[in-house]
Formats: structure tokens, C-alpha cells, sequence
């Protein structure tokens, strides 16, 4: 167990900087970068006011700062990034600037920070193109057109890849890359698939899908996600290695999602389809063979549960998630899972 230690967490205010800050609290002292702490998850946690949060009001790209914020720690957790395909669509080169500058940055202060001690960096499932289906963990990336601004999100996330590796052979920062797929469960907020079909079950309106519905996605709890975040900060040979993080056991179609939020809900919600006017993708379901062989990672909550878990919370809080989700927004936003 990771204790008596100063841990950084940059995008610490979202929905997994909270979750693990909320693991750590007791026996670390956490520091929070964002750029806010009142639209995010942060604003639902209990963490306000604990003697061992301190919030650091910082923009990840401004170096000086997260420099001065870096210098002490012992253990930096780097999830600080531009998510969403909406947001990449519509500014490419601030997504790229956040997600490799940004990184940029953070592993530049940490090779000057003797003490550092462990180092993830946050990547993407979206590495391995439109057609992830258990590729081994070490498998080729996808490198897709650079006519199609969609993929800003993905380029970016593999080279930060090539960045915290590169700082681990060469300059012995001790990093680790983890790539996400698909999070979801209790106090996550804004324009997320889960989220927005939940709210719309509830108030038995109509749940949208885009496409035909047969988009595959495997999804996976945030409890079993942080434990296995907790094991790359813990396990020595972790360090310089590429984990996969998911649940393939909890795999189906947005469509079959949609159903199943709807009968948890006891609603009488229908489903309908809508054009599908961007690149999506088709299937991504994680091979997390090297997890479970170096970190002992083995999922635990099914999907059933997972929701159930997640609606519970969203009932007595819809009114007001629901006036922070952009009504104007796609139902489904691939990505948002990470």
C-alpha cells in the first residue's frame, strides 16, 4: 500500500483523478492540478476541505507552474488532457498542444525531480485505431490519415506514449503508460454515453443512438480501474512497460447498452437512431494479458452491477447533472470513455 507519500495528480479534478485521490487521501497527501474544481467531479466528492487535499489552480501548459508544482512530488499521476471527439473536431491544435506539450511538460519537471519516484501517464484505447479487438498490449498502434482532424486525439496520445518511454530509457524517469477503456460508474459528469442515457431512462425520455446501434465497446468499472492504476504505482516492474486497462467480460453494443439502462431503470424510455455524420469506432473490446500477468489485475464488477451502482447515484442528483450536460451534444461521443 502506497502510504506517507506527496502525490500529484494533474487533471485532478475529473472523474478518475477524484476516484484514485479519494483511494490515497487517507494515508498520502494529494495535490490536485486543474484548471477548475466547479464543473467537474471534484464539486460531488468528498475531498473538499480534507487536510490532505491541496488544490493547484494550474494550466498543464504552462511549464513555470507545473514545474513548481512537480519539484516535491513523489509520485505523479499524469491524466491531464483534451478528451471528446467534439472538442478535438473543433480545436485540433489545442488538442494537441494539451495532450504532447502538456506531457512535455509534466516529464520535463519530473526528470529534474531526484525524488519522483513513479510516474503514469494517461494514453488512449484509441491507439490501436477503429478496430481494437483484443490486440495484445504490445501490438501495433494505428496511425490513421491525417485528413480526418478526429484522430488529433489519438496522435497525441501515442507520441505522450513515445515521450514517457523515451524518458524512462533514457533519463531513468521511472513511467508508466496506461490506456483506458472505457470508465465508467458513480460521479461521473458531463457528455458521457452512460450519463446521458441514464438521465434520459429516468425521466422515460427518448434514448438516442447514432448509426445502427452496433458499435462495440467493453466496459469497466471505476473501482476495478483504480485498483489497477494503484498496482502501476505499486508493482517495481511496471515501470517502463504499456498496460491495457479494462473489461472484456463486460462487452456489447450501444444499442444492447441503451436496453439495459432502460429495463435497470424501470423506464419506459424507447430507442432511436440517428445519422451517423462522424468516424467512429467500430469495436473496442482490451487484450489486458500483460496487466494480469505483471500487476495481477482481474476485474471484478459486472456491467449489470456497474450501472445499477451508477443509476443509484444519478437518481438523486439528475436534476442538477442534468443542466451540466450540453443539451446541444451527441448522445454517444466515442472517447469519453477514457
Amino acid at each position: 500500500m502506497i502510504k506517507d507519500k506527496r502525490v500529484l495528480i494533474t487533471g485532478g479534478g475529473g472523474f478518475l483523478g477524484v476516484s484514485l485521490a479519494e483511494r490515497l487521501v487517507k494515508d498520502n497527501y494529494v495535490v490536485l492540478l486543474d484548471t477548475n474544481f466547479d464543473r467537474n467531479t471534484f464539486a460531488y466528492s468528498d475531498l473538499k476541505g480534507n487536510k490532505n487535499i491541496e488544490l493547484a489552480e494550474v494550466d498543464i501548459l504552462d511549464a513555470p507552474e507545473v514545474s513548481r508544482v512537480t519539484k516535491d512530488a513523489q509520485i505523479v499521476v499524469h491524466m491531464a488532457a483534451m478528451v471528446g471527439v467534439q472538442e478535438v473536431l473543433s480545436n485540433a491544435l489545442y488538442t494537441l498542444d494539451v495532450n504532447y506539450i502538456g506531457t512535455s511538460n509534466l516529464l520535463k519537471a519530473v526528470s529534474q525531480n531526484p525524488g519522483c519516484q513513479r510516474v503514469v501517464c494517461f494514453s488512449t484505447s484509441e491507439v490501436f485505431g477503429a478496430g481494437a479487438f483484443g490486440i495484445a498490449e504490445d501490438g501495433n498502434t494505428v496511425l490513421s490519415s491525417v485528413q480526418d482532424v478526429r484522430w488529433c486525439y489519438c496522435i497525441s496520445k501515442l507520441a505522450s506514449e513515445h515521450l514517457a518511454l523515451s524518458y524512462y530509457r533514457q533519463q531513468n524517469v521511472p513511467s508508466v503508460v496506461i490506456r483506458p477503456f472505457n470508465i465508467f460508474g458513480p460521479k461521473r459528469v458531463g457528455d458521457h454515453v452512460v450519463l446521458r442515457f441514464v438521465l434520459k431512462a429516468l425521466k422515460n425520455e427518448d434514448l438516442e443512438v447514432y448509426g445502427d446501434g452496433t458499435q462495440i465497446r467493453a466496459w469497466c468499472y471505476v473501482d476495478d480501474f483504480i485498483d489497477a492504476l494503484l498496482r502501476c504505482l505499486e508493482v517495481k516492474e511496471a515501470i517502463g512497460q504499456a498496460f491495457n486497462i479494462g473489461n472484456a467480460r463486460n462487452t456489447l453494443t450501444i444499442y444492447e447498452l441503451a436496453k439495459k439502462v432502460i429495463s435497470l431503470c424501470n423506464s419506459k424510455s424507447k430507442i432511436i437512431f440517428k445519422a451517423l455524420d462522424f468516424t467512429d469506432v467500430d469495436i473496442r473490446v482490451p487484450n489486458i494479458a500483460k496487466a494480469r500477468d505483471i500487476l495481477g489485475y482481474e476485474p471484478k464488477v459486472d456491467l449489470e452491477e456497474g450501472l445499477a451502482r451508477t443509476i443509484d447515484w444519478v437518481r438523486p442528483n439528475a436534476a442538477e447533472l442534468e443542466s451540466r450536460v450540453t443539451v446541444e451534444r451527441r448522445t454517444y461521443i466515442p472517447g469519453k470513455g477514457e
